[in-house]
């Protein structure tokens, strides 16, 4: 039995974090890989949990030795994510979220053309800039960045074979859920974990 691959894109401030963070405490078949990056750890994070933490030399090393299945520079931080590591996760029978943007996610349908792969979008463009800016963390600067940023990402949202909107919190939890779920039950997923029961039906 092996898991399946799930590339889950969103804008800065939709809620992709707080969803997928709420997912895999609803389901256990469901963990988040975790991405190596080059950019400063903040408060709260722990290495290896939030994300592996590295140098710039480190991470360019990693990039020569072809251990990223995908790796792109966001905000002027490199962020990766570990080949070896998905491999063995999906190995175990867990479905891997991958939370990638929209140039990383080009990367990995290249090598992983079976991943399944999720937009979130925020309800406007309105409440993006409110969710960003009551964070508090920011300037107004780097919010109009963020915002700038925000629309190019989000014009990709079609390179996605799902879509959730993310008006309601628990409404797009149901969503993102909903499409786990119906993927192992897809005839491919099926085949696979029962075969046994199949061929028996099947008199082999």
């Amino acid at each position: 039995m092996s898991g399946s691959l799930y590339i889950v894109s969103a804008p800065s401030g939709a809620g992709k974090t707080s969803l997928v963070n709420k997912l895999i405490e609803q389901d256990s078949h469901i963990m988040v890989s975790v991405s190596t990056t080059t950019r400063p750890q903040r408060a709260g994070e722990q290495d290896g949990i939030n994300y592996h933490f590295s140098s710039v030399e480190g991470f360019q090393e990693k990039i020569e030795h072809g251990d990223f299945l995908e790796y792109a520079e966001v905000f002027g931080n490199y962020y990766g994510t570990s080949k070896s590591a998905v491999e063995s996760q999906l190995k175990a029978g867990k479905d891997v979220i991958l939370e990638i943007d929209w140039q990383g996610a080009q990367q990995i349908r290249k090598l992983m053309p079976q991943a399944t792969s999720i937009f979130i979008l925020p309800p406007s463009l309105e409440e993006l800039h409110r969710r960003l800016n009551n964070r508090g963390t920011d300037s107004a600067e780097i919010i109009d960045g963020r915002m700038n940023e925000a629309v190019n990402e989000m014009s990709h949202y079609h390179e996605y074979d799902f879509i959730v909107i993310n008006y309601h919190f628990e409404k797009a939890l149901e969503e993102l859920h909903s499409i786990f779920k119906a993927g192992r039950l897809t005839q491919k997923v099926q085949s696979q974990n029962h075969q046994n029961l199949i061929n028996g039906l099947l008199g082999k």
